[in-house]
């Protein structure tokens, strides 16, 4: 039996495994870094042990580092939570070869459903349902192309080898398909190490639809019912629920024989999710196998009355599961994830201190969290703190729930997308109440159709000097001109978004500011900042193109600053040092919170570096200078 467990992981799912080895009575050994070190999953577990390091390399990626806390505290099991090493088969190995329990599949398993391309073998060997797509990695662009005039569009480029939504790119044209092909490639590269991409017939407008399982040693694979998980930006997830609605009860079957049959001849332990797409013509297709917790385990545990990390405590330590056959759904669950993150920028990431946190309550409301009021959110790390769970005996109740829930929430000091939630949980869309349509949600829904009723939020305050200057910021594929204090000192940012883009400006006042977003055909909206008061700069304004003129701000003798809007990491220069640039063009790439972001060129004229590849960055940054 396993009577300690090291939790390699952080937030909201460290405190849940830790809390779930508190009602088995095992001893929880939490890490942290120095982002973390007063974390709440720190402080919930009985031992907590530095990783000395700020970024996840240094630290919760760091398995040298991991195994050697596992053997210093005494743990005889990993748990590894989802995201980071939960689904690298290397890291279960070297688990393995110490001696330790991994709380998961085995590394073999792992490594065959990780590879995407050998999982779709499989689930076309048990006649799991599937679209075309390559019968490998395909060696360049070219090829993708290839693919893409045989087969049709659109076309979805794929990361061989990972997962959450990473490495994923969709080309709906013929000329999309190079750059999108290089920049799949290179996220997966900078994600899980390897680069190799497949592609395959996407689904336009499709439901993404998902099995739960949970197996044994024991010859058990159990189907804990089906989540859908249609409500996503950038191929990842916000909104979930189980069981998944408005599915016909054939369609249901299938996926429930598939995902057994699948998970069965991969001799699958623990617990994992199969995850389809399902067209809007009715057509079901095998997506990929997580070998891992996922996030919107909740809303199936309420669903079931599963505890899925108990199940897979149980698993791990060799006990066959606490039941054996399928159960039936009781009632209706809902998940909105707490993001910090501002949907009317594209979900643009805010890290930064939550100086007020109030939870939900009341009957059917459950909430995992890894913040509390004062705690801090990271920039190095997934924008994900908190889950809001609700249950109810019909789908009409939960979705009633989720609203008074969405309501309750207060968050402040950090942009949410709690706006996202409240409006999407009265859209006719989601709740299917449209007279004709039903449930007419899909996984582009939130970005093609639901954004531009979304207004902007103020993010979190940076230390920046007197003096404002504006960067082009590229959200979406779409530019945006923001207008951004520079330097040092304290203040705040305040942004409008007009019909075509954002705004900023600032008026000084007392101890705070506020910014005025004047209107390119639309309505601007006010966002506030604290910090030290100052002197008016003046209001910003926007065009039908985005674009907001310069304040005067941050040009020094000709060299107009390019800065990072928003902390993270540099990935990449477009632009090679000393080459001359156009007004608008895209120069850099950030990387924050799991997102690349495009900087543009604000001026025209001779670019120069000021940061290196790989460096980190803070809002605000100079990270090169356009001398014009």
């Amino acid at each position: 039996m396993i009577r300690s467990v090291l939790i390699a992981n952080r937030g909201e799912i460290a405190v849940r495994v830790a809390r779930a080895c508190a009602d088995l009575g095992i001893r929880s050994v939490a890490v942290y870094a120095d982002g973390d070190a007063d974390a709440p999953h720190v402080r919930l577990a009985d031992e907590a042990w530095a990783l000395d390091g700020r970024t996840a390399a240094e630290t919760y990626l760091s398995v040298e580092k991991l195994l050697d806390v596992a053997r210093r505290s005494g743990a005889d099991a990993v748990h590894p939570g989802y995201g980071f090493l939960s689904e690298s088969a290397a890291t279960a190995r070297a688990v393995e070869d110490a001696g330790l329990v991994w709380v998961g599949p085995t590394s073999a398993t792992i490594e065959l459903l990780g590879d995407k391309i050998a999982a779709r073998d499989l689930a076309r060997t048990v006649g799991a349902p599937l679209v075309p797509g390559s019968d490998g990695p395909v060696p360049d662009a070219a090829a993708a192309l290839a693919f893409a005039e045989e087969h049709g569009l659109p076309l979805a480029i794929k990361a061989a080898h990972g997962g959450g939504g990473r490495g994923m790119r969709v080309a709906r044209t013929l000329d999309e398909v190079p750059e999108l092909f290089e920049a799949a490639r290179r996220e997966a590269e900078a994600a899980f190490g390897r680069g190799e991409c497949f592609v395959e017939r996407f689904l336009d407008r499709p439901r993404h639809v998902e099995a739960q399982i949970i197996a044994d040693d024991h010859g058990h694979v159990v189907v804990a019912g089906t989540r859908d998980c249609s409500l996503q930006r950038r191929n990842q997830k916000l909104v979930e629920e189980a069981p998944a609605p408005f599915l016909d009860p054939a369609v249901r079957a299938r996926i429930h024989e598939s995902a057994r049959d699948l998970c069965a001849a991969a001799g699958y332990r623990g617990a994992g999710t199969v995850e389809f797409l399902l067209g809007t013509d009715g057509t079901l297709s095998f997506l990929e196998v997580n070998t891992r917790l996922q996030v919107e385990h909740p809303v199936t545990e309420e669903t079931t009355g599963l505890d899925l990390v108990a199940e897979q405590l149980r698993v791990a330590s060799g006990l066959p599961l606490s039941v054996t056959e399928d159960p039936e759904p009781r009632g209706h669950a809902i998940e909105l994830r707490l993001n910090a993150e501002d949907p009317a920028r594209g979900f643009l990431p805010g890290p930064g201190r939550v100086e007020r946190f109030v939870a939900p309550a009341g009957p059917g409301v459950r909430v995992d969290a890894g913040v509390e009021s004062g705690s801090v959110i990271p920039g190095e790390f997934d924008s994900l703190f908190a889950k809001i769970v609700v249950w109810g005996p019909t789908r009409e109740l939960a979705l009633a729930r989720a609203r008074r829930a969405a309501a309750e929430t207060v968050v402040e000091g950090v942009p949410t997308v709690l706006p996202f939630h409240r409006a999407v949980l009265a859209d006719p869309a989601f709740t299917g109440t449209t007279e004709g349509s039903g449930f007419a949600v899909h996984t582009q829904w939130i970005e093609t159709e639901m954004l531009p009723s979304i207004d902007p939020q103020s993010l979190a305050a940076p230390v920046v000097e007197p003096g404002v200057v504006a960067t082009w910021v590229e959200i979406d594929g779409r530019r945006h001109r923001v207008r951004t204090p520079g330097g040092f000192g304290v203040g705040g940012i305040g942004f409008g978004l007009g019909a075509g883009g954002i705004g900023a400006g600032r008026a000084g006042f007392g101890g705070a500011e506020a910014g005025f977003g004047a209107v390119g055909g639309g309505v601007g909206t006010v966002g506030t900042g604290f910090g030290g008061a100052r002197p008016a700069a003046g209001p910003g304004t926007t065009a039908g193109s985005g674009a907001a003129p310069a304040s005067g701000g941050g040009i020094d003798d000709g060299r107009v600053p390019l800065l990072a809007a928003m902390p993270g990491t540099l990935v990449r220069w477009l632009v090679p040092d000393g080459e001359t640039v156009s007004d608008g063009q895209p120069v850099a790439v950030v990387e924050a919170m799991k997102m690349e972001t495009q900087l543009m060129a604000e001026a025209a004229g001779a670019l120069e570096h000021a940061a290196d590849e790989g460096a980190p960055v803070n809002t605000g940054d100079p990270i090169g200078y356009i001398t014009h």
